[in-house]
């Protein structure tokens, strides 16, 4: 029997005390298996990055439990979630986040060298694995924003996460680079039994996803298997 990769059950955060309080997240319950693209879809304001700091252990949560890769997330130290976040999460941004002092290949390495052996090698083949071998040697201002997107995909999946968060990834991207990273990121699961779990207001990018999570309000209002994905390439918006 295959064990979920993530098991949130009634899942709730709050920011703030006495009447500024605000419930970023209420009573948000639901489970994911390995390998899963899974899209968290909602309106701005409605709790998805949130959530996706909760899983990927960036904050506590005021009340629930979730539980990812078998570790339950709550009570945690702040050094127990250090070291969660290294061994089990990779984070793919909007806005990249790269070191702008450091080529493509050290912005991967820098990840590399923190969470195993042959931090060199690893680098190579996953910036290899998202077609940007011939760009290791460049900083981030010389290469265009779909390159650097695709950079940070390689630093992500570089320590081999089990789960890989995404937020947004293709909010700062034309459409047809962003169809090639939504390519990438899906073909990260195949083989690997590795979970994506992107977060988007875009309907449309919803409709390439095996599972779609809808969120308003803080509140799932929509849990969805899409049994025929359609292809990135052929997504428009």
């Amino acid at each position: 029997m295959v064990q979920p990769i993530v098991v949130a059950h009634d899942l709730t955060k709050i920011y703030g005390d006495g009447d500024t309080a605000t419930e970023a997240l209420s009573g948000v319950t639901f489970t994911i298996d390995p390998g899963e693209f899974v899209v968290l879809l909602g309106p701005s304001g409605s709790g998805k990055t949130t959530l996706l700091n909760q899983i990927g252990a960036l904050e506590p949560a005021t009340s629930g439990s979730l539980t990812v890769n078998g570790v339950e997330i709550a009570g945690m130290s702040d050094e127990d979630r250090t070291e969660f976040r290294r061994s089990t999460v990779g984070f793919v941004f909007q806005f990249y986040n790269l070191v702008p002092t450091l080529t493509a290949h050290e912005n991967v390495a820098l990840i590399a060298e923190i969470t195993g052996d042959d931090a060199e090698a690893r680098s190579d083949c996953k910036l290899e694995e998202v077609g940007l071998t011939d760009r290791a040697g460049h900083f981030p201002g010389q290469m265009s924003g779909g390159q650097q997107q695709r950079v940070a995909v390689a630093r992500g999946i570089v320590k081999d996460p089990p789960l890989l968060l995404c937020d947004e990834p293709t909010g700062a991207l034309d459409l047809e680079t962003g169809r090639t990273i939504l390519d990438l990121l899906k073909s990260t699961t195949q083989g690997e039994d590795r979970t994506v779990f992107l977060v988007t207001h875009n309907s449309t990018i919803a409709e390439m996803a095996d599972r779609v999570i809808r969120l308003r309000d803080g509140r799932i209002v929509g849990d969805d298997v899409n049994l025929a994905p359609t292809p990135a390439a052929e997504l428009r918006w």
